[in-house]
C-alpha cells in the first residue's frame, strides 16, 4: 500500500534527507588512499549523533540477511554493486568507492547514494559514474504527477543501456516514508506508461545501479549481503529521495557538490 504524504510530511522528510546528504559529504570528504571502510562508518555515525538522528541501517535484517546489517553505510568497492559491510579494508589508489547511507529523523527516513574515485581516477570509472548520474537525473526528471514507474524506470534503464552498461536484475529503488522500504518497488528498466500512476505526495528513493561490462549478472559475497559483479568488472550506485509533486520533482537528500 502506497501512503500519500502531505506537504507538512514531506518538509519533515526533507529534514531526514538533508542529514544524509550531510553524512555522504562528510564521507566524501574523509575517503582518502589508506582510510579504512571502518573508518567512513565512524564519520557517518558522528554526523548522524550530532543531528540527533538514527541509522535505518544500523541491525536492519531483511529475510535474506544471514545477520543484521552492522554498520550505518554500505560501503561497496570496485566490483561490489551494493549492500557492502565496512570492514578494517583500506581504500587503494584507483579504487571506485559506492557509499549508500540513511537517517532517520523525526519519525521520517531518508536514503541516498554516491559513487567516487579516490586517488588516480581511470577513466573508464569516470564514465560509468558519470552516467549513473545521468541515469539518476533522468529518472529523476520522469517522476511527474501523471506519468508511471515505468516512465522512471524506462528513463533510467534506456541511459544505461544506451552507454552499454549492465544493470543487477531485481535490485532497484523503493517507496520511502515512515519506514526506508516502503511501496512501491521502482525498477531501474521498464517500458513508459506502465505501472502505478505517479501522484502528488508519493515519495521515492531512485536509485540506478550499473554494471561496467554490460553484463547483468551478480551473485551474493560470502558476508551475505555484498551483491558482486560475476566477472570483476566494477559497477556504481546512486541514488536521492525524491518527492513527487504539482510543482514537479523535489530532491529531499540535496548535498553539497564536491
Amino acid at each position: 500500500m502506497v501512503e500519500l504524504k502531505t506537504d507538512t510530511s514531506i518538509d519533515e522528510m526533507y529534514a531526514a534527507g538533508q542529514v544524509v546528504g550531510q553524512a555522504l559529504t562528510a564521507v566524501r570528504k574523509a575517503a582518502d588512499v589508506g582510510v579504512s571502510l571502518l573508518e567512513l562508518d565512524e564519520v557517518a555515525r558522528e554526523v548522524l549523533r550530532a543531528a540527533g538522528a538514527t541509522s535505518p541501517f544500523l541491525g536492519y535484517r531483511p529475510s535474506f540477511a544471514p545477520v543484521p546489517f552492522p554498520a550505518v553505510i554500505c560501503a561497496s568497492v570496485n566490483d561490489a554493486i551494493v549492500h557492502g559491510i565496512p570492514t578494517g579494508y583500506r581504500l587503494c589508489d584507483g579504487d571506485l568507492v559506492s557509499i549508500d547511507c540513511g537517517a532517520e529523523l523525526g519519525g521520517w527516513a531518508g536514503d541516498s547514494a554516491i559513487s567516487f574515485t579516490v586517488g588516480g581516477a581511470r577513466p573508464a570509472d569516470v564514465r560509468l559514474i558519470e552516467t549513473a548520474e545521468r541515469a539518476l537525473a533522468a529518472g529523476i526528471d520522469a517522476a511527474v504527477v501523471g506519468n508511471h514507474i515505468g516512465d522512471i524506470a524506462h528513463a533510467i534503464g534506456s541511459v544505461c543501456r544506451a552507454a552499454g552498461y549492465g544493470i543487477p536484475d531485481g535490485f532497484g529503488g523503493h517507496g520511502i516514508g515512515r519506514k526506508m522500504h516502503e511501496d512501491p518497488g521502482v525498477p531501474n528498466e521498464g517500458r513508459p506508461g506502465r505501472g502505478m500512476p505517479l501522484r502528488h505526495g508519493m515519495v521515492l528513493a531512485i536509485e540506478p545501479m550499473l554494471i561496467a561490462s554490460g553484463k547483468d549478472g551478480y551473485h551474493a559475497a560470502p558476508d551475505g549481503w555484498t551483491l558482486r559483479t560475476n566477472d570483476g568488472s566494477r559497477a556504481a550506485h546512486v541514488e536521492h529521495t525524491v518527492a513527487i509533486t504539482d510543482a514537479g520533482p523535489r530532491i529531499l537528500t540535496a548535498r553539497e557538490a564536491l
